[in-house]
């Protein structure tokens, strides 16, 4: 009898429990040790004053990149400009919290803890949303949510172009079409419904388009490179990695490092800082962002038109058997 039925079924035995794990690790273990690392903030006001409280920013070693400004306006904008999460601004009533529940609603949490336990007793401590995330998404549950289905959209349209044998232009126009389709279809539903999203509307569509497109052409140009194991490439990249790691759910400056710097690498993470940029920020820290997911989508595009892998070698075929002579 043939071993080669044995050795498939002892592999996907093996290699589904092995996939569990990975899972479990890549979503479970960033969720379970989140953090500040390096959280940009800001302090503003007198000198004597802005100094105790970047001392006490820094007790907390490698917590907290501390920036500095002169006064309220400066921190103001700082945070509009996505340069800072937040920042403690000195004034003659106390302290008072800038935050910007739009970029992070974990983050803005965090910061109200930190500032009140460290404020002196019988303080008040005032606090001000700058960026407030929209009513219709207070706690960024619908941003955060949105990441995984995009990832799988790509995934799908990237596999699907691969499983029938397109090549070429044909190939690029189809995953093209299909992330504009998607961007236009997420947009209706989580900017015009849901109400999850603002911003200009086309704008939005274009930034959900444009991640799709990478997600998904990253995928097919893989396949295009490696053939069907590039498909199972792209899931372990883009859906087993890039999702978890994509920091959209908290702050990628929460996550143990590497892991928020590599989620940033890949589209889903790149995806998620567009989407809050062009969407409650009027686009600014966008461009580390367009270029990830731009280079990604040239990456898979140029794959997908020029790579020409060699073809399959045909099975070999067994020999016509003479038949038994009968007595």
């Amino acid at each position: 009898m043939s071993t080669a039925p044995n050795r498939r079924a002892v592999a996907v035995i093996l290699l589904i429990p092995l996939m569990v794990t990975l899972a479990l690790w890549a979503f479970a273990w960033p969720a379970a040790r989140i953090a500040p690392r390096d959280l940009p903030v800001g302090v503003a006001g007198p000198a004597s004053a802005a100094q105790q409280l970047e001392q006490r920013f820094e007790q907390r070693d490698g917590a907290f990149d501390v920036h500095r400004f002169d006064d309220e306006a400066a921190a103001r904008t700082a945070i509009e400009d996505r340069t800072v999460y937040g920042a403690v601004a000195v004034t003659p009533q106390g302290p008072h919290l800038l935050t910007a529940s739009a970029a992070s609603p974990v983050v803005s949490q965090l910061l109200r803890e930190a500032v009140t336990a460290s404020a002196p007793e019988d303080t008040p401590v005032r606090v001000t949303d700058v960026v407030a995330a929209p009513p219709g998404d207070p706690r960024g549950s619908a941003l955060g949510a949105s990441v995984l289905p995009l990832a799988l959209a790509g995934m799908a349209a990237g596999a699907v172009v691969t499983l029938m044998g397109l090549r070429g232009a044909r190939a690029a126009v189809t995953l093209i079409g299909a992330a504009a389709l998607v961007g236009l279809a997420a947009t209706a539903v989580a900017h015009s419904w849901l109400g999850a999203l603002t911003g200009d509307w086309w704008t939005v569509a274009g930034v959900l388009a444009l991640t799709v497109l990478a997600i998904g052409s990253a995928v097919a140009g893989l396949a295009a490179l490696f053939g069907s194991r590039g498909i199972g490439l792209g899931a372990l990249l883009m859906v087993l990695l890039g999702n978890p790691f994509s920091g959209v759910t908290s702050a990628p400056e929460l996550l143990p490092e590497p892991v928020g710097a590599i989620g940033q690498w890949l589209p889903p993470g790149a995806g998620g800082s567009l989407l809050r940029s062009v969407a409650f920020f009027d686009g600014s820290a966008a461009g580390t962002a367009a270029l990830t997911l731009s280079l990604w989508t040239l990456f898979g595009l140029a794959a997908v038109l020029f790579a020409r892998r060699a073809p399959a070698p045909p099975e070999p075929v067994e020999p016509a058997r003479e038949p038994a002579l009968t007595g």
